[in-house]
């Protein structure tokens, strides 16, 4: 065997020492199942347990009661894609180039993305399998879109098992994702195996879903106010379900359930016209009107790097591991650390050359607080004009700058969390570091998409798009 050979071969054999340690050393105690719940535009305010005047979440605020609330946790951007692909990776998800929802074809390559997340890059589901784990995806998918038909299914990311829409092939419901999730937890159960299901619920994005019988618990709200509170009830009907599940088969005890959002809420807040839409993946349901989710006092919603966008609600509970009925209002916690703290949770190596942007906060889960965060964060967001469109919280401090990086504004986070207090003026020399780490960090990034991630439809010879791909309905480019 020639020396140059045996590097792969020797790393290769480190990566199944390495799992297989992991594996000895949780085989002595039961490896902990790993619930993830991921809702769609859910607002940080949009909950009972944080003060709504009307909305009802019991199952939700059961969570908070029996687990710790996480207040300053933070997603990677203010839009679905990017922000999905930063929890599947642990990375920035512009280093994919991935900074704005899939779409189809032409939209895509015209913001120079590419079509799907690359299936051979590492993610969370594939590390968890080699620790022991029957993994599972049931919901939104949304790291390719369904009109690519010949875009990478989610099983070739590491899961096991799925159900999906906004993916290539069959649609699930939306509302069929608590009784997908029950059955592969009851099929595990049986066969004592560790599982991890991210299970990334539709509620609350356009289209609105309904069901009478859930309008109909919301009586004294006019049409757009009942409508909303119609989709979150019967989310957090179907998170009770799954509660119940567990513990019925007494598997909460060593469940870490999280329940998260992927962004801020849509829309503005204010509600409109009671209107109908058509969506190719989920079908069709009330429209823009009826998004009147709220942030909590976070300036800025969806689409946006602003708190508003992308300060979202993050619960966790974990018996007898993670504090009940506590809050953490002073550790700033990022999406991109939830694969390295899962893989540890889990037993789950990380493989050779991967490294995280994030870390592992099993320990802040745990009730060690963090206020000063010791590894930065970045954030590409949506090309803008105007407003913020790369931010970096390093510190105590974060800047957010124009895309052509003018510094915008100046926060101290831990003594203004909310962001309401613009430091900029008083703080010029603070800004000016910042801005030097953001340069630094946008010189490693990738200039252009990776062309194997491009789907066969780009290709102008390749003809027009069948009907089947060409997209029903004009989406909103902030989704």
């Amino acid at each position: 065997m020639k020396p140059t050979s045996l590097i792969p071969f020797l790393g290769f054999v480190l990566l199944t020492t390495c799992t297989s340690l992991a594996r000895e050393q949780t085989d002595e105690v039961a490896q902990p199942n790993i619930l993830f719940i991921f809702t769609d535009d859910w607002g940080w305010g949009d909950l009972g347990c944080h003060g709504h005047p009307y909305l009802k979440t019991p199952n939700i605020d059961r969570l908070a009661k029996e687990g710790t609330d996480f207040h300053r946790f933070t997603v990677a951007s203010g839009v679905c894609s990017p922000s999905r692909t930063a929890v599947m990776t642990g990375h920035f998800p512009v280093r994919y180039r991935i900074d704005g929802h899939f779409a189809w074809v032409q939209s895509n390559a015209k913001r120079n993305m590419p079509d799907w997340l690359d299936p051979t890059t590492p993610t969370l589901p594939k590390m968890l399998q080699s620790a022991g784990y029957a993994t599972a995806h049931f919901g939104k998918w949304h790291l390719a879109n369904n009109m690519i038909p010949d875009s990478p299914l989610p099983s070739d990311y590491g899961y096991d098992e799925y159900g999906a829409f906004n993916c290539a092939g069959i649609q699930m419901p939306v509302h069929a994702d608590a009784d997908r999730a029950i059955a592969f937890i009851e099929k595990n159960a049986a066969a004592n195996k560790p599982f991890f299901i991210n299970l990334w619920m539709h509620e609350p994005h356009t289209p609105f879903h309904t069901l009478p019988e859930y309008r109909r618990r919301f009586p004294e709200l006019d049409d757009t106010d009942n409508v909303y509170a119609s989709v979150l009830s019967h989310a957090d009907d179907r998170i009770g379900e799954l509660l119940a599940a567990l513990d019925r088969l007494k598997l909460a005890d060593n469940t870490l359930v999280v329940f998260s959002s992927d962004n801020g809420p849509a829309g503005s807040g204010r509600g409109g016209k009671l209107t109908t839409m058509y969506d190719s993946a989920t079908g069709e349901g009330f429209g823009i009107g009826c998004s009147v989710g709220t942030t909590g006092g976070r300036n800025g919603r969806k689409a946006s790097i602003l708190q508003g966008g992308i300060g979202v609600p993050f619960i966790a509970r974990w018996p007898g591991k993670i504090k009940a009925g506590a809050i953490d209002d002073v550790s700033w916690i990022s999406a991109v650390d939830l694969l390295p703290t899962f893989c540890e949770i889990a037993g789950a190596s990380l493989p050779a050359g991967y490294q995280p942007d994030g870390k592992s906060q099993l320990a802040t889960l745990q009730g060690a607080k963090a206020p000063v965060r010791e590894k930065p964060l970045f954030w590409k967001g949506i090309s803008s004009r105007k407003g913020a469109v790369y931010s970096v919280l390093d510190g105590q401090w974060r800047l957010l700058t124009s895309a052509t990086f003018d510094a915008l504004e100046l926060y101290d986070v831990n003594q203004d969390p909310l962001e309401k207090n613009n430091r900029l003026s008083s703080h010029p020399e603070i800004a000016e570091t910042l801005l030097a780490k953001l340069h630094a960090w946008t010189a490693t990034l990738p200039a252009e998409p990776d062309p194997d991630c491009f789907s066969k439809y780009r290709d102008k010879d390749a003809g027009p798009l069948p009907p089947e791909v060409k997209p029903v309905f004009q989406f909103d480019p902030s989704r």
